[in-house]
This record gives C-alpha cells, structure tokens and sequence, in this order.
C-alpha cells in the first residue's frame, strides 16, 4: 500500500494498492519478512494514523515498506474470509475472489475421498479446504506470484504452473473458479471469465467438474452455452455468495438447481415438492432466504416448511407459524401502499425508525424511508409487495414487528 500524491505533490488520503512480484514474495516468506510483519502487524493503520504509520514503516524497511503495509492491510480484511487470516499472503484482487473458507468447506465436504484437481488455484482458499477431505489433491494457475503465494498459505500441498484449459492432470474431479475481476472491474459476461466459461465448459465437458460462478450468472445463458448440469446457489451470514456449477457423477439424478444455506445448514432442491398455495397474509411474513430465491426455489421452500405466497410472482411467504431459526415480520397491519397512507399509519402507532423491504414495486427503500419523515420513537418493519395481476394489481404496505 502506498498513499497516492495529488497534483500539487502532497498527500491524498487515498492509499493504493501495491503490485506484488516473486520476489516480493519470497521476502515476505523469509525470517527477515516474518519479523517485519509483525512490526508493521503492530502499527494501527487507521485512517487517522496512516500517514505517519506508512511513514514510519518506510523509515524502517525503506523500498519492502509498501508490500509489508499491503500484507497487514490484506490480512485484517481477510479475517472476515479465514479464520487463520494472520498467517496468509494476499493480493488485493485474489482476496476480493477468494472463497470465503465456510464456502470452501462446504464444497470440500461434497467432494470427500475423491482425487481433486484445482486448475485455478490462485492463492490456495479452496485447496486450503480441500486438503481435509480429498484423497489427492494438487493445484495449479497461470500467475506465478499467486502460485509462490499458494505455497506458503497451503505449504505440503503440491503447486504447479499450468492454464487451465490445458489439461494437466487425469482421472481428477477439476474445481475451477474463473477471475470475474480485472482491474478492480467486475466481468458481467461469462464468455469475458478468464478463463472463459464456455472455453471452460467445453474443456472439460467429459470430466467431474465444479465451477465457482457469480451468484447473479444468467441460467439461461448457461444452457445456451451447453451446461446440463446442476447449479447450486450457496448462502453465508445471509447473503448470496456464488452458483457453482457440477458436473458429470458430481450431480445428484434428477436435480438441475440447489439452494444451500450455510447458516442454518438447510439444502433445497427443485427435486422436492413445491406444492405450496397462495394467499392473503396469516400471522407472519417471511422473506427467504436469498439462495434460495435466486435459485428459484421459493415455491420448493415453502412446501418444506408449510407456508404459502402472497402472490404467485413475488417470493415473500406467510404462515401462521414461523419456522425456528428464521426470521419473519409479525402482521401488525395490512394497507393499500401510498407513501399518505404509510406515514399516516406509520405515525399512528408513534413510529421512527423503520426497516423496508420491497418486492415488485418500484420503490428505492433509502429514499422512501427519507421522504416519510418520521418522528415517532418506536421501531417497525414494512413489508410493500405488488399483489394480484393485470389491473387487479395492487401494491400493499404491511407494518410489521420483526422477531429479531
């Protein structure tokens, strides 16, 4: 990390990232490396401080200053990724694609006893993982830096410099996870993956694969590009973290999408029933979970758990009787939606603070919540959904207590 100069040669407050080489690397890793990592390890680097922090690791480690900073920076952002995040070396865009370890868990739990091959493996996140569950394991990328990186974060581990899309191993499950990032930018389009995804597709379409993929990845255009197999939308700490695609004998019969919610350990798949009926709100609504939606699997969902939706399109549930371990907003008071009415009711009941949640409205929860303007000292949660269709639709407001 470096502090950016403005136009006048003075210091902005904004820092930027460092470009790590081998080098750099192979200094980190060395006693010397690890001795001043625990100097710089020690400095704040708030923003408040990290004018005079940098300066002062500059004072001492002169030119490794800048990639001892980047590395203490790196780990105390990781620590919301791995639990032995102190130990690791980053790069800024290898952290931001790196599985979160709970995510990589759960993917190596599904791969127990089988011969693994990580022809992406960046940094290490899923071979550090993988290592507990697979019979075999051996990793692989094209980045030289991440590889040297690889073999410090999972040392025993065998690492070798390869592309993806030429095969190195056989007779291997191969897990590959396409940078989506460059630059610092997202890649939207799974044909701008690097490695591209329908390159990828079609390199291993004879092979056990599973392919970490954005959670927001098009389903359709999946099939367009040839994909028959499973896609599983994985949740953690209540959001969306990836699809990953599986392949070949990974698949379970009769299974074409998968909802996994680490939070609670629950899986749901359009395997299971989804005989779920619609209708007027009961006691509580609940909003799934976000896998779970985005895996289209909502009707699924409320089967399980004996719920049904308020509109056939909009994926909030009710029921009379809220699951345990899930959250849901208690029926306080049901209205046609204008923002007159709510601030009417909303004020009624002496309310200040509001949560919102919207679905098939166009309505930003951010402005709303500013444009009411209230003043109350209660708390509540409002649900809006548009029900019904055609010109018997209507957008409702629900007041709701939250259960937690």
């Amino acid at each position: 990390m470096v502090l950016q100069r403005d136009d006048h040669g003075g210091q902005a407050d904004r820092a930027v990232s460092v470009a790590f080489d081998v080098d750099a690397v192979a200094y980190l890793r060395s006693e010397a490396g690890v001795r001043a990592l625990a100097e710089v390890g020690a400095l704040p680097l708030s923003k408040a401080t990290l004018v005079a922090d940098i300066a002062s690791a500059r004072s001492r480690f002169g030119d490794r200053s800048a990639v001892l900073v980047e590395t203490t920076v790196l780990r105390r952002k990781a620590a919301a990724k791995f639990s032995d995040a102190q130990r690791w070396l980053f790069t800024d865009e290898a952290l931001q694609q790196a599985t979160a370890e709970p995510v990589a868990r759960h993917r190596a739990r599904r791969l127990a006893g089988a011969r693994v091959h990580d022809a992406t493996c960046s940094i290490g996140a899923e071979l550090a993982a993988l290592r507990d569950t697979a019979a075999a394991l051996v990793g692989s990328d094209l980045d030289p830096v991440r590889l040297a990186m690889a073999r410090h974060n999972v040392a025993g581990v065998d690492v070798c410099r390869a592309d993806a899309l030429r095969p190195v191993t056989r007779d291997t499950v191969v897990v590959l996870d396409p940078a989506r990032r460059s630059g610092g930018r997202r890649r939207f389009d799974p044909r701008g993956y690097a490695p591209a995804l329908d390159a990828v597709l079609d390199v291993y379409r004879d092979r056990d694969t599973a392919v970490k993929c954005a959670p927001g990845i098009d389903f359709d255009a999946l099939t367009g590009l040839g994909f028959t197999g499973e896609i599983e939308v994985t949740s953690l700490t209540g959001s969306v973290r990836e699809a990953c695609l599986w392949t070949g004998e990974l698949t379970q019969p009769g299974v074409r999408r998968r909802a996994s919610v680490l939070d609670t350990g629950e899986e749901i798949t359009d395997a299971d029933p989804d005989d779920s009926a619609v209708g007027p709100a009961g006691r509580w609504i609940v909003d799934p979970d976000g896998a779970v939606v985005r895996a289209g699997l909502v009707r699924h969902y409320a089967a399980r758990h004996g719920m049904w939706q308020l509109d056939a399109a909009i994926a909030y549930l009710s029921t009379d009787r809220l699951p345990d371990g899930v959250r849901g907003f208690e029926v306080l008071e049901e209205l046609a939606f204008s923002e007159r009415r709510l601030r009417q009711a909303l004020s009624a009941r002496d309310i200040g603070a509001v949560e919102i949640l919207v679905r098939g409205v166009d309505v930003d929860p951010d402005a709303l919540r500013s444009r009411l303007r209230l003043r109350g000292s209660g708390q509540a949660s409002v649900v809006i959904a548009r029900i019904g269709a055609g010109v018997a639709s209507r957008a409702t407001a629900f007041i709701c207590r939250p259960s937690r």
